[in-house]
């Protein structure tokens, strides 16, 4: 018996020719589309209209504030604009008396909230990165004042510092006539009381903060800490606190501009008034108030801008060196 055997050479794959494409490129080429005309209206909607209105609410207002301040105006009619020059900044420096006690108020709020809640809210964010039990629950209960309008802060804060049924003068027994304590209309407390309550929201702010910067820390390096046989206060001054740079810095400016931008809580209190005197609070009283002073108000508003200009310009440079750098 004889077997034929057969052997079948594998025929070789056809190779495209020249310059042909391949037929997966040329699928995805068919699949791809033009932005149709409704395609681009919407788009053009989606990224003019917000452009447009930034540039209007903020760089044109902005601009108008330092051109203003160079005149005096009523805000009636565009003709009644005049031009002062620096007249508006000689007197503001020299005649006004609410001026300078309102830039030391500024101050006294910057040092406060840097003093007080922001160790406080650091000392919160060490506490919450330990994974302590309800955590979660902690965490948002101390960060709900921050989502909380500081107008709706303003009210809940004058229901507690209530003269006659106010929580603190009914626990210290300074409810009752001729014991009462004014703790808004008191030249000498008012200012206090408005920290208070605005440490109590800035604390939580600075936890967030803190609490993300924590969460960036290499864990590494508390192993290699404790490996050396540093305790929990040594592990965090030395190798953990050093690495919270940048958002130090972060906190630094966000301080800055919280005490520079403070408006709605004073305004809820007493409108800024009897010893509780901001420059937002003298800004505000001479554009809008009965003497609509818009020139003098503006000029306020630039020495509040250069201020914070200050601050954020130096911040902006060294970010960007550190970007470059890196």
């Amino acid at each position: 018996m004889s077997t034929d055997t057969t052997t079948k050479t594998p025929e070789p794959a056809a190779v495209p020719a020249p310059g042909a494409a391949p037929e997966k490129k040329r699928a995805s080429q068919g699949h791809q589309r033009l932005l149709t005309r409704r395609d681009r209206i919407t788009l053009a909607l989606m990224a003019g209209v917000p452009t447009v209105l930034h540039v209007i609410l903020v760089w044109f207002t902005a601009l108008a504030s330092i051109l203003l301040a160079f005149t005096t105006w009523d805000g009636i009619g565009f003709d009644s604009i005049k031009w002062v020059g620096l007249d508006n900044f000689t007197q503001l420096f020299t005649d006004n008396p609410q001026f300078w006690p309102a830039v030391q108020h500024n101050v006294i709020w910057f040092v406060v909230l840097i003093l007080i809640p922001t160790p406080f809210g650091l000392f919160l964010a060490v506490q919450l990165d330990k994974r302590i039990r309800f955590s979660r629950v902690y965490q948002t209960a101390y960060f709900l004042p921050v989502v909380i309008s500081m107008a709706c802060i303003g009210f809940v804060w004058q229901l507690v510092y209530n003269p006659d049924t106010g929580l603190i003068n009914s626990i210290i027994g300074a409810n009752k006539p001729g014991h009462y304590i004014d703790w808004i209309g008191d030249p000498d407390l008012n200012l206090w009381a408005v920290l208070i309550a605005a440490s109590w929201r800035h604390a939580g702010y600075m936890m967030i903060l803190y609490l993300a910067g924590l969460k960036s820390v290499d864990p590494s390096l508390r192993e290699a800490s404790a490996l050396d046989g540093a305790n929990e206060w040594q592990t965090f001054k030395n190798v953990i606190f050093p690495t919270l740079r940048p958002t130090n810095t972060v906190v630094l400016v966000v301080t800055i501009i919280e005490a520079l931008r403070a408006f709605d809580l004073v305004f809820v209190f007493n409108k800024g008034a009897q010893g509780t005197e901001l420059l937002s609070i003298l800004v505000t009283n001479n554009i809008i108030g009965e003497s609509s002073r818009i020139g003098y108000g503006s000029a306020i508003a630039v020495v509040l801008l250069v201020i914070s200009l200050a601050v954020i310009i130096p911040y902006l440079i060294a970010t960007f060196r550190k970007e470059r750098r890196a």
